[in-house]
């Protein structure tokens, strides 16, 4: 069988396969470009099953291009909170402004103009415009080259911007006139349910009979793939500032910068610990000089703290970075306490540290459209050991101008890196967005978890 019959192959068997066995799942129940257009950016390195009732709720919540545009920025966080790659929630609604201005609310339908909307690259564009829209545009992310390199035995390197190119011409050549909607979610449907990373269902693929890399014994061993630098591990130390007096009941929190990873997101203070540290394994610091440095870096803000002692241990994983967190239980003292663990050492080894914490401070993007699948499932905490996964796209997005959460607690800027704190109580954790190990934490604070500590 020659090329071209090999691709007839491809198209007519993977279709009528589809029609049989596509998933039901809620963006494909309405042909509404916006649905498409939100799923699809819900979906990029997030797996269908976690998607599902994000979706749902996103689009209970803003149901149209408008509502995602008029919606306070902290609103869309909030219905985004653990979900991670969080630059996919602040692009998105950037580009529903952009289609609010520049199209009237509609979603365009040409190719520059959807590819010019912010977070929309080649693969998201060439979804929306052939699923939305059936027009014939390719549609190649991580699955559709990793089903296209086995059938067709393409031993090129799929993270080379060159290999993407010979895929979307390939992928549009397989195109059935008048089904560009059905055949592209058909490809992305085989990579995701039968054609899978590491192992392929070859027996139940609709188009087995006629894939080289199976003839060839390749298909454990297709994509070709370069591998990823290893991210780099960070050791930080976390407070949980219980706090007394006119503010019992409530723990301090602060506001990341607006610009950067995790932007205007709220967290726990934390820091990074000293150099010796931060070794390749992240091995964890001794509790002494651990609340000591805590202490110190809280001081240097204007917050008098006590650490009481270890709460618990977690793991905050980004493309680029591992953070592995010492979680320590404090409690707000009086500024003028005379604090054992705030003196002379705990002051010196925070001002040590600044110079480390600007040399860490920055790292480059990565591109929210590659194939590496992410999971983030919300979930119970675990008092002695925390895990979450979340991608670095974050960082060096800027966020919109938005107005300020309202809040009925009092707003403060550290003294040192002029972020901004509050204290806040249960009742607030509806209304303020979260990185999801900060969630976890503080929901696992206010549960009861920590009651008990390592003195």
């Amino acid at each position: 069988m020659g090329l071209q019959e090999q691709k007839q192959h491809f198209s007519v068997n993977l279709l009528d396969w589809y029609m049989v066995n596509r998933r039901d799942l809620p963006w494909r129940r309405h042909n509404n470009p916006y649905f498409t257009w939100v799923s699809e950016i819900m979906l990029q390195q997030t797996r269908v099953d976690t998607v599902i009732p994000y979706f749902n709720r996103f689009i209970g919540n803003f149901p149209t291009v408008q509502a995602l545009a008029e919606a306070p920025e902290e609103d869309v966080l909030k219905n985004w909170e653990g979900l991670g790659y969080y630059s996919r929630a602040r692009n998105l609604q950037a580009a529903a402004r952009q289609v609010m201005e520049l199209h009237g609310g509609e979603m365009p339908q040409d190719k520059p103009a959807v590819f010019a909307l912010k977070g929309v690259g080649p693969y998201t564009a060439g979804a929306i415009l052939s699923i939305a829209f059936n027009q014939p545009q390719p549609a190649v992310d991580g699955n559709v080259m990793r089903v296209l390199s086995r059938y067709f035995l393409i031993d090129e390197d799929i993270m080379k911007g060159s290999t993407r190119v010979l895929m979307e011409e390939l992928a549009g050549e397989l195109i059935p006139e008048g089904r560009a909607r059905d055949f592209n979610q058909a490809l992305m449907e085989l990579g995701a349910l039968v054609c899978t990373p590491k192992a392929p269902h070859c027996l139940t693929c609709p188009v087995m009979e006629q894939c080289s890399g199976r003839i060839a014994g390749r298909e454990l061993t297709l994509p070709v793939k370069t591998k990823a630098k290893p991210p780099r591990p960070e050791q930080r130390l976390v407070a949980i500032v219980e706090g007394r007096g006119a503010h019992r009941g409530q723990v301090l929190v602060r506001q990341r910068p607006d610009t950067g990873l995790l932007a205007r997101m709220w967290e726990l203070p934390h820091v990074l610990a000293a150099p010796a540290a931060a070794s390749k394994k992240a091995a964890p610091l001794a509790d002494e000089p651990a609340m000591a440095l805590l202490a110190g870096s809280l001081w240097a803000e204007g917050f008098a703290a006590r650490p009481e002692g270890l709460a618990t241990h977690a793991e905050h994983v980004f493309s680029h970075i591992v953070w592995s967190l010492q979680v320590y239980k404090c409690t707000e003292q009086d500024q003028s306490s005379e604090l054992p663990l705030i003196a002379a050492e705990a002051r010196a080894a925070y001002d040590a540290q600044a110079a480390t914490r600007e040399g860490t401070a920055s790292s480059s993007a990565v591109s929210p459209e590659s194939d590496t699948m992410h999971s983030s499932e919300p979930g119970t905490p675990n008092a002695q050991n925390i895990s979450t996964s979340l991608n670095d796209g974050e960082m060096l997005m800027s966020s919109s101008d938005v107005s300020d959460l309202a809040l009925s607690t009092t707003t403060l800027t550290g003294k040192g890196d002029g972020l901004t704190y509050r204290w806040i109580g249960p009742e607030d954790m509806d209304k303020m967005a979260f990185p999801n190990i900060f969630l976890k934490l503080i929901s696992s604070y206010f549960a009861g978890g920590y009651d008990q500590v390592n003195d």
